[in-house]
């Protein structure tokens, strides 16, 4: 039920996206009267689930979920459609209209899906607000694994500033320094502030998820909230509700304590110490292989979160700057796939990757926030100077308006089946990475 419900949010916010990038290439045209004789959410090779004529155009719904298209009269797109090219120019086909029009209508699918972000954010905001963990929250300091304490950090260090600049959410404490190439974190350890040079063979672990920064929790109160998919307290007669206060008798004071004995018991009988209620429970059971009970904590009030509110006049220049913030950040990112020292290409995904990142369970604020984000990463791929991509349409047609010679159609052809070709490789390398992952877990 959890990965049905991943995978409807993911189909949901695809087609939400596609369908406001196709528009803007149908307005457009339709603005500057050029006959779009398809519109399509979805590709439809050999049938369509979905339907119907009005008008010139034909809207219907496919059967391949990679994206969705509008075939435009006279272009040369992903249908090749040479025959129709062969045939004398037509006063409404794309072909014959102005370049800068043509322009226009080539940009128009990532300017509409910059500003679907764009209010989305602003809907967002004015609607949930904005609920962070402040730096100055994260009281008991921070835990880290292998990779972080030969970074030179220790758990319970207190982050105070990255480059001398304080970071008031934690949670993009991580993201600033890969993203910003910073140099050294300062960290208050027991009183004293000591500051850690960052080596930059470290950030290709950070990436890959390793290295990581994470708010330290203390071990109580720890309650039982639900059950992991392989539970062997579940079997054992560990209930939801249950507070679990210590391992063999032995007392933890934070959580990444507990978890470390715990790893240290791997496939071993270990006695649960439990209240239920006002009594004292002591359960045996057997950990897992990874060294885990199966269970989940809450962690609501452990940490105090702080939440921004925002009246509707204020979202809107709230929205618009997280959506330009996201933008850049996204940017900064994709520059680090072509790095060779930050070796990210490692760690591009495809369509398992993206539908992880929904909630197991359906919530329209992760929802729309995950939609306005993927918006934004739509927009910045089409935009790429690859032929077959709207940013190859747009590269070809910059040459014609700075020039004014236009591309022959025969060359756009072999252009347009070269950028398919590479577009397929990378679809296929990225899907390719998501398999592996899953082979190895």
């Amino acid at each position: 039920m959890t990965v049905l419900i991943k995978i409807l949010q993911f189909i949901l916010s695809l087609s939400v996206i596609v369908i406001i990038h196709e528009l803007g290439h149908f307005l457009f045209a339709k603005l500057f009267k050029t006959k779009v004789e398809k519109f399509y959410l979805f590709f439809d090779p050999w049938f369509s689930l979905f339907k119907f004529k009005k008008g010139e155009t034909e809207y219907g719904i496919g059967w391949l979920p990679l994206g969705g298209y509008v075939k435009i009269s006279g272009m040369i797109d992903e249908s090749m459609d040479k025959e129709q090219m062969k045939k004398p120019p037509q006063p409404y086909e794309f072909r014959s209209k102005p370049s800068w029009q043509r322009l226009i209508i080539m940009l128009g699918g990532v300017v509409f899906n910059f500003i679907l972000a764009m209010v989305l954010y602003v809907i967002v905001l004015f609607s949930w607000g904005e609920t962070y963990l402040p730096t100055e929250n994260v009281k008991y300091g921070i835990v880290t694994d292998s990779i972080g304490h030969e970074m030179g950090l220790m758990d319970g260090d207190k982050i105070v500033s990255v480059d001398g600049n304080y970071i008031e959410n934690f949670y993009e404490i991580v993201p600033d320094i890969i993203l910003n190439e910073r140099k050294s974190v300062s960290v208050d350890r027991n009183g004293e502030i000591v500051q850690i040079n960052i080596d930059k063979k470290f950030i290709p672990h950070i990436i890959k998820g390793k290295g990581r920064i994470d708010a330290r929790l203390p071990f109580m109160p720890f309650e039982v909230t639900d059950y992991q998919k392989v539970s062997p307290a579940r079997e054992a007669g560990i209930m939801i509700g249950d507070r679990l206060v210590g391992i063999d008798g032995k007392q933890f004071k934070f959580n990444d304590q507990y978890v470390h004995y715990l790893a240290d018991q791997k496939s071993r009988e270990i006695t649960a110490n439990l209240l239920r209620g006002n009594d004292s429970l002591s359960i045996d059971l057997k950990t897992t292989d990874e060294g885990m009970l199966g269970i989940v904590r809450g962690t609501a009030g452990l940490l105090e979160l702080r939440t921004v509110r925002y009246g509707f006049f204020e979202s809107i220049p709230a929205g618009i700057t997280k959506g330009f913030h996201t933008l850049k950040d996204y940017l900064k990112q994709f520059k680090l796939i072509f790095s060779k020292d930050t070796k990210a290409y490692e760690s591009l995904g495809g369509f398992i990757t993206i539908g992880s990142i929904f909630p197991s369970m359906w919530d329209w604020h992760a929802f729309w926030t995950l939609t306005a984000f993927l918006s934004i990463i739509l927009a910045i791929m089409n935009i790429l100077p690859i032929p077959a991509l709207d940013g190859g349409h747009v590269m070809f047609l910059l040459y014609e308006v700075i020039t004014g010679r236009k591309p022959s159609d025969k060359f756009l052809e072999y252009a347009q089946l070269t950028g398919m070709i590479i577009l397929i490789t990378l679809l296929l390398y990225a899907n390719g990475n998501d398999i592996l992952r899953l082979l190895k877990k």
